[in-house]
C-alpha cells in the first residue's frame, strides 16, 4: 500500500491566491483520512497535488517516503473518484470499469474476470451491459468506484464523491465506501465539506480553513477537544454555543466566568482553572455543546443558567430550544470574511484572525485590557459598553414537542467538565492538548 506525507506544502496560484499555506500532514498506510472544510478552503487543491495534477509552489509531496513532486500522475499508483463521476457516456458499465485495465494492456479474459469481481462486490454485476445514461446517481457512483478499484491502486483519492446524491443514498454509500476501502486495506484521502461524512467514515480528520490546517485527530478528538475556536464552531449540530465571558479569579476558591447577566464558577480544584486564571480581568470565549446542558427545575442547585425561551425547532426525535440568558454570543465566519464584507450595519470584530463577528450590533473602538500580571497581552474584544448588544441564543436539547412556548422560563444545568475555553486568538486554553 502507500503512505502520504506533506512537508511544508504551499500552493500559490498565478493571481497570488494562497490556496494551501504550509501544510504538514501524514497519512498512514491503510488509513482513511478525511480532509474537511468549507468550499474554497484548499482541500481539493491538496488532493490534486497528491495526485500530481497540481505542482506545489514550495514543500514536498512524499509517497512511501520518497519525494514525488516530479513524478507524473500515471506513476503514482493512485486512483481518483470525482464529484461528477466522469464516466464515458458511449461506453457500457463494463467498459467504463475495465477502461484502466485496457490502457494497461491486461488481457481480455483476465480483464473480464476482474470487472465481474469488482462489479459484483459493488452490487452492479447485472448492469454491465447498460450505458451510464440508463443508471441512477447511486449506480453511476458505484461504477466510478469500480473503475478506481479495478486498478488495485495503493492510494484512493476521493473528491466529494457523494455530494451530488440525495441524503438517503449518501448515507448508504458512506457505509459501502468506508467498508470497502477498509476491506481492501487501501490508503484513502477523502475530501468533503460534510461533517457527518467526516465523523462517520474517517480514521482521522484533518480540518482546513483558508488553506491552513486547523486540527488533525480522530473524530472523537476533534469533536471532543477542538484545537481552535474555528473547529469548535464548525463541528457539531447544533453548533457549539460560544459565549463571551469575563474572567475573575478568587484564589483557592474558584474562577468566576461572567456571562453577561449570569455567572458560572469553575472550581479551583478543576485542573483547567489554573490555565483559565491567567486571563484574570480579560475576556475569553466559553464553549458549551447542547449535550452539556440539561433542563432542571428553576430552583435547582449547582451550575445553572436561567433564561427565557426565544423559539423552538422540532426535529421529530427531539426539539431544540433557544434561550435568552442575557449573554453575548460569538459567531465564527467559516471563510473568515473581512469585516467590510459582512452584513451592512455590522462591523465584524478583527479578532481570531477576522473570523468572528458579534451576533449583531456595531462594535466600537477596541480598548486594551490590562492583564492581572501587568503584561502586554491585549484583548481585541470590543468594550461591552460601546456597542449594541443582543442576547445569545443558547441551544438546548429537549424532548420531542415539549409543553413550553415562547417566553417560557427555563433553567439548564451546565456540565462544567464539558466546557471549552478559547483565548483571543481562537486557540484552545487547556492544560495539555489531548
Amino acid at each position: 500500500m502507500t503512505t502520504v506525507a506533506l512537508k511544508d506544502v504551499t500552493k500559490v496560484f498565478p493571481d497570488g491566491t494562497v490556496a494551501v499555506d504550509t501544510i504538514n500532514l501524514d497519512v498512514n498506510d491503510g488509513e482513511f483520512m478525511v480532509l474537511l472544510g468549507p468550499s474554497g478552503c484548499g482541500k481539493s487543491t491538496v488532493l490534486r497535488m497528491v495526485a500530481g495534477l497540481e505542482d506545489p509552489t514550495t514543500g514536498a509531496v512524499m509517497l512511501d517516503g520518497e519525494v514525488a513532486n516530479d513524478l507524473p500522475p500515471r506513476d503514482r499508483r493512485i486512483a481518483m473518484v470525482f464529484q461528477d463521476f466522469a464516466l464515458y457516456p458511449h461506453m457500457t458499465v463494463g467498459d467504463n470499469i475495465g477502461f484502466p485495465l485496457r490502457l494497461s494492456g491486461v488481457q481480455p479474459n483476465s480483464r473480464g474476470e476482474r470487472i465481474q469481481d469488482v462489479a459484483s462486490a459493488l452490487g452492479i454485476g447485472e448492469l454491465l451491459d447498460r450505458k451510464p445514461s440508463q443508471l441512477s446517481g447511486g449506480q453511476r457512483q458505484r461504477v466510478a468506484m469500480g473503475r478506481a478499484i479495478v486498478r488495485r491502486p495503493g492510494l484512493f483519492l476521493m473528491d466529494e464523491p457523494l455530494s451530488n446524491l440525495d441524503s438517503g443514498l449518501r448515507a448508504e454509500l458512506r457505509a459501502e465506501i468506508s467498508g470497502l476501502t477498509r476491506e481492501l486495506g487501501v490508503t484513502t484521502l477523502y475530501v468533503t465539506h460534510d461533517q457527518a461524512e467526516a465523523l462517520t467514515m474517517a480514521d482521522r480528520v484533518a480540518i482546513m480553513r483558508r488553506g491552513v490546517l486547523q486540527d488533525v485527530g480522530t473524530p472523537t478528538q476533534v469533536y471532543g477537544r477542538p484545537a481552535t475556536l474555528y473547529v469548535a464552531a464548525f463541528l457539531g449540530s447544533p453548533r457549539m454555543n460560544l459565549l463571551e465571558a469575563s474572567v475573575y479569579v478568587h484564589l483557592d476558591r474558584y474562577v468566576a466566568l461572567n456571562l453577561g447577566e449570569q455567572t458560572l464558577y469553575l472550581p479551583w480544584h478543576d485542573i483547567r482553572s489554573r490555565a483559565v486564571s491567567h486571563y484574570h480581568g480579560e475576556r475569553i470565549v466559553v464553549g458549551m455543546r447542547a449535550e452539556a446542558l440539561t433542563p432542571v427545575a428553576p430552583d435547582a442547585p449547582g451550575h445553572v443558567l436561567r433564561g427565557r425561551l426565544r423559539y423552538l425547532e422540532h426535529h421529530g426525535h427531539e426539539s431544540l430550544a433557544f434561550l435568552d440568558i442575557g449573554a453575548t454570543a460569538i459567531v465564527v465566519d467559516e471563510m473568515g470574511t473581512p469585516a467590510e464584507n459582512l452584513v451592512p450595519g455590522q462591523r465584524g470584530l478583527r479578532r481570531f484572525g477576522q473570523v468572528m463577528q458579534r451576533i449583531a450590533g456595531r462594535a466600537g473602538e477596541t480598548p486594551a485590557a490590562v492583564p492581572a500580571d501587568g503584561g502586554n497581552r491585549t484583548s481585541v474584544l470590543p468594550d461591552p459598553g460601546r456597542h449594541h448588544r443582543r442576547p445569545a441564543e443558547l441551544a438546548v436539547r429537549l424532548a420531542p414537542y415539549p409543553p413550553v412556548t415562547t417566553g417560557h422560563p427555563l433553567a439548564v444545568q451546565v456540565r462544567m467538565d464539558a466546557l471549552h475555553f478559547f483565548d483571543e486568538r481562537g486557540a484552545r486554553i487547556d492544560v495539555g492538548w489531548r
